[in-house]
């Protein structure tokens, strides 16, 4: 899609603060006059040199945009995120300036899925381990069995588009399922806890779907571990900051907790020294909701999106 296909008349100076693959800024570049900045270098030299022309800038819920950053930014009239988080971005400073504010809600949402639920198997079939062992010819005939994952509880901490993704999921291992809201959702048929800690002395498997930001920080917290039990597992695909990082290290160092598989921590991108030493933590690199084919479905969002707002109809998914 070029300029004229899009609908608009002209090419809005359009600034990227996220690592893009090639194909999608050159996709990008054909209908907006772009400045690339996927690094704090990048970006501190963008805002200083096309800032004050940008009309359009696409971000992520973690890397957001920064009020000063704003302050350089005149002509600003769109910020998008791609995928559904928006927990960095100055919403209250964003609204005062009469800013459009969209995301890619629903673009990631079945690779997210799909990564929890691959995180959820190897945490609990001890796969990582078993890995090791293979590799140093070691065949395990008296170790420990790992349980198997069919006919667990599992609770959703969080069952938003994800967290629904994730239940559907777990159907077809016949996993009875629980969630935890602010409030219980209307024609869901799942069992509904009014308290995390609840539904955590209730399951077996915790998965944390919720949103990050101040509202949700440190939920996962000692006394929520300590109600999961010796014998639960978690799972984190939503943010780090949900998490007390000191609490489940603990938590799993002292076996309160059988184990836990976490795509996002606490100081990402640095790696989570507490953790890293234990043998029953299974970690990737904040890579649930990547894959080419969320990749393209996002950056189709966020064309959709500006597109909408620059022809005057709106965007296709408004925060």
């Amino acid at each position: 899609m070029d300029t004229e296909e899009s609908g608009m008349t002209a090419r809005p100076a359009l600034l990227v603060l996220i690592p893009l693959p090639p194909e999608h800024q050159t996709q990008l570049a054909a209908i907006f006059d772009l400045s690339y900045a996927p690094d704090a270098a990048a970006r501190a030299a963008a805002v200083a040199s096309c800032g004050e022309r940008v009309r359009v800038v696409l971000t992520n819920g973690v890397t957001g945009i920064r009020e000063h950053e704003l302050a350089a930014m005149a002509s600003l009239e769109l910020v998008c995120c791609l995928g559904a988080g928006y927990e960095c971005l100055p919403m209250e400073a964003l609204r005062a300036r009469g800013i459009t504010t969209a995301n890619g809600t629903a673009t990631n949402d079945n690779c997210v899925a799909d990564h929890a639920m691959g995180l959820l198997i190897g945490i609990v079939r001890d796969i990582r381990n078993l890995d090791n062992q293979c590799r140093a010819g070691i065949w395990p005939e008296a170790e420990p069995e790992p349980p198997q994952v069919s006919g667990r509880k599992l609770g959703i901490f969080g069952l938003g588009t994800i967290g629904q993704q994730i239940a559907q999921r777990a159907a077809g291992f016949n996993m009875p399922v629980g969630y935890h809201n602010r409030r219980p959702r209307e024609g869901v048929a799942h069992r509904y806890f009014a308290s995390l800690h609840a539904l955590a002395d209730w399951c077996d498997i915790l998965v944390c779907a919720a949103p990050g930001g101040p509202v949700t920080r440190h939920s996962i917290d000692e006394g929520v571990l300590e109600a999961l039990g010796p014998r639960g597992y978690f799972v984190n695909i939503s943010r780090g900051t949900v998490v007390d990082t000191a609490a489940l290290a603990r938590a799993l160092r002292e076996r309160r907790i059988a184990g836990a598989a976490l795509d996002v921590y606490e100081g990402e991108p640095r790696r989570p020294e507490a953790l890293i030493v234990l043998d029953n933590v299974l970690l990737t690199p904040h890579m649930a909701g990547s894959s080419p084919e969320a990749t393209m479905a996002g950056v189709n969002r966020f064309i959709a999106n500006a597109t909408g707002h620059f022809c005057g109809r709106g965007v296709v998914s408004p925060i």
